[in-house]
């Protein structure tokens, strides 16, 4: 088997599937019983592959499948789909938001799946097949891999409703947020928006894929594809909610920190209207010319200093009165 294949299963519509390696693999794509083969789209044989054993297949499709970028999107000709979706990026020391495509071609006899980077919804069907409860027909599987994405994708994005929940919390019980967490809503606030952004289009491709009339897709399935919309809608919804709710967050911490400096410069300003008065007394009597108050008394500093403190206690009084602090 070509180095290319990642997986090569033929179904038994009964939840298990054979696993293919080498002739076997073409011979089953060929064949009528539904056969599910799973490439590298990232391997420069597989192209190569594609083209001579799937070889009517529209090169539409097939440019699609290969493409170097996608975006979520179904696409209906004759009797076959092209799907492509999106799951949360969940290897190692990799970030979830950089999302990982899955394209797939998938007619009544065939499923041909490509990924560039691992995702864990592929390995969570070859382990269906294993334990004999796995798709049963090219359609159950398509459905199948778009509910093993969303089921992974849930986790993360709660994870994102959690952290702006403890955030709120926190603001609202007037606590002051640390450093990194102020760089938290900027970063929580950007992974909503970039899951979003492929998340909508997911959306609208399975509901092109919900109201298509085909052979492939029976009634269970369609109750299945609606179930995974309305949980794209509300995954939607949510990320609505988190990005509007950091906003206010942010602004929320904007405007403790626009407090905060307000009231220090409203003290400085009552400091500095405090020594205004001594700092002019203080400054007439340095001058350095004849006729000085006080000049020749040697308890003139002491009188000097009681004057200011008598000043000091008098403006304090006035601010009292005039409610300035």
């Amino acid at each position: 088997m070509t180095e290319a294949i990642l997986h090569a299963y033929k179904l038994d519509g009964k939840g298990s599937a054979v696993f293919l390696t080498g002739d076997d693999v073409a011979k089953e794509v060929k064949a009528k019983s539904p056969a599910w083969v799973h490439l590298d789209a990232g391997h420069p044989e597989t192209r190569e592959w594609i083209e001579s054993k799937v070889s009517y297949l529209d090169p539409l499709i097939l440019d699609a499948l290969l493409a170097e970028e996608t975006r979520p999107r179904m696409l209906e000709i004759e009797k076959g789909f092209l799907l492509i979706l999106r799951g949360v990026n969940l290897n190692e020391n990799q970030r979830p938001e950089d999302m990982i495509s899955i394209r797939l071609w998938v007619d009544e006899h065939r499923i041909i799946s490509l990924q560039r980077r691992n995702l864990k919804a592929v390995q969570d069907i070859c382990r269906a097949f294993e334990q004999g409860a796995g798709p049963k027909r090219a359609g159950h599987l398509m459905v199948s891999m778009l509910r093993r994405l969303l089921q992974r994708m849930e986790p993360t994005l709660q994870e994102l409703d959690d952290r702006v929940d403890s955030l709120e919390e926190k603001i609202l019980d007037g606590k002051e947020l640390l450093e990194d967490e102020r760089t938290m809503v900027t970063e929580i606030r950007k992974k909503a928006i970039v899951f979003r952004r492929y998340i909508a289009p997911q959306r609208d491709a399975v509901a092109s894929l919900r109201a298509a009339q085909s052979p492939l897709l029976n009634q269970m399935h369609k109750r299945r594809l609606q179930e995974s919309l309305n949980h794209l809608h509300r995954y939607i919804e949510d990320l609505d909610a988190v990005r509007d709710r950091t906003h206010v967050v942010k602004d929320e911490l904007n405007d403790a920190m626009a407090d905060h400096m307000n009231k220090n410069a409203y003290m400085l300003s009552v400091i500095a209207a405090i020594f205004l008065p001594l700092g002019f007394l203080t400054g007439l009597l340095g001058i350095n010319v004849g006729g000085i108050p006080g000049a020749e008394n040697p308890d003139a500093f002491m009188i000097f200093i009681g004057l200011l403190s008598a000043t000091v206690i008098l403006q304090v009084f006035l601010f009292k009165i005039l409610k300035w602090f």
